[in-house]
């Protein structure tokens, strides 16, 4: 089993912590990883985007000049994409862009992205983020103390004082257990965890 060290807010370590190989020590799965991330930012495209194709577009009934005869090139329709105010050619349509991975391959992909944070050095224990007030500047002094500057901060619970401290660092974001994802975890530099969520990961996970 891996250890790591635990650190206080005035990042002094204070103790070591034993990680469930059953989570944080599996063997990464790059390409389930990749699937993760992809279906993650796919889900989040709405798909409503909209063009009129020339059978869509209104009027242009009737043919503009006889066929012959004008100097012009022919021309059946003024709403054909050659024209001004004509249709689209391929326009969009709205799709829906979802892509599903099964409860396993999610599960698999969230195990191997924390375990490379893990072999990287990248993933920081806290025995606990307390807050007597909301205050953004006592919070960047605790990330300051632990060498971190872009993170992502795993909680347990919702602590306001801690996660509205946290909510005008432009490099930090405070997640949950039962939301952490592939794509944040890899997006940030380092992943920092409270001893707490830590214990309810492995529950959850292992």
């Amino acid at each position: 089993m891996a250890n790591v060290a635990v650190f206080n807010m005035e990042g002094k370590e204070v103790g070591a912590l034993e990680l469930n190989d059953a989570v944080f020590g599996v063997e990464v799965n790059e390409h389930l990883v990749h699937l993760a991330v992809v279906a993650q930012l796919a889900n989040k495209r709405q798909g409503t985007q909209k063009a009129k194709t020339r059978a869509e577009v209104s009027g242009g009934g009737r043919k503009p000049w006889r066929q012959k005869g004008t100097g012009h090139a022919r021309q059946g329709s003024t709403r054909a994409p050659q024209w001004t105010g004509g249709g689209v050619v391929f326009a969009p349509t709205p799709r829906d862009y979802s892509i599903r991975l099964n409860k396993k391959e999610k599960r698999a992909a969230l195990k191997s992205a924390l375990t490379s944070r893990v072999q990287e050095n990248k993933f920081i224990v806290v025995d606990e983020l307390k807050f007597d007030e909301i205050k953004t500047k006592n919070f960047k002094a605790v990330m300051d103390n632990l060498k971190v500057s872009k993170a992502l901060v795993v909680l347990t619970d919702n602590d306001q004082n801690t996660v509205l401290s946290a909510r005008n660092l432009a490099e930090v974001k405070t997640a949950f257990v039962g939301n952490i994802n592939v794509y944040d975890i890899l997006k940030y530099n380092t992943v920092v965890a409270t001893k707490a969520a830590v214990a309810n990961i492995e529950e959850v996970y292992a």
